[in-house]
């Protein structure tokens, strides 16, 4: 269940970047909104984050977490904000993915 729980964080530390990548683009109330759901996004998946590590090995989660923020941010840059799509970029990502997996089967 802790893992579910720390895919969940790792997914809203995406959305958080993306509600910051948001506000940059945006002024007046939707600027606020943006940072409200900025704000609402961190603090939910810090909370989880701090969840998730009560059974799971910090050495483990926090690297986990921010893999799946990392690498969904990346995706999200790419699909929505139209940031470029490089052989380095793919490759570096591709490593990260399999880091990931790697520390969730040790």
């Amino acid at each position: 269940m802790n893992w579910i729980i720390l895919i969940i964080a790792g997914l809203l530390e995406v959305c958080f970047t993306f509600c910051l990548g948001k506000t940059k683009e945006s002024a007046g109330t939707e600027f606020y909104l943006w940072g409200i759901g900025f704000i609402t996004s961190v603090i939910l998946s810090m909370c989880l984050l701090a969840k998730a590590t009560q059974t799971l090995p910090l050495g483990t989660a926090y690297p986990v977490w921010t893999g799946i923020g990392a690498v969904g941010t990346v995706l999200v840059g790419i699909l929505l904000f139209h940031e470029p799509v490089t052989f380095g970029r793919l490759f570096f990502i591709t490593t990260l993915i399999i880091s990931i997996i790697g520390l969730k089967v040790i």
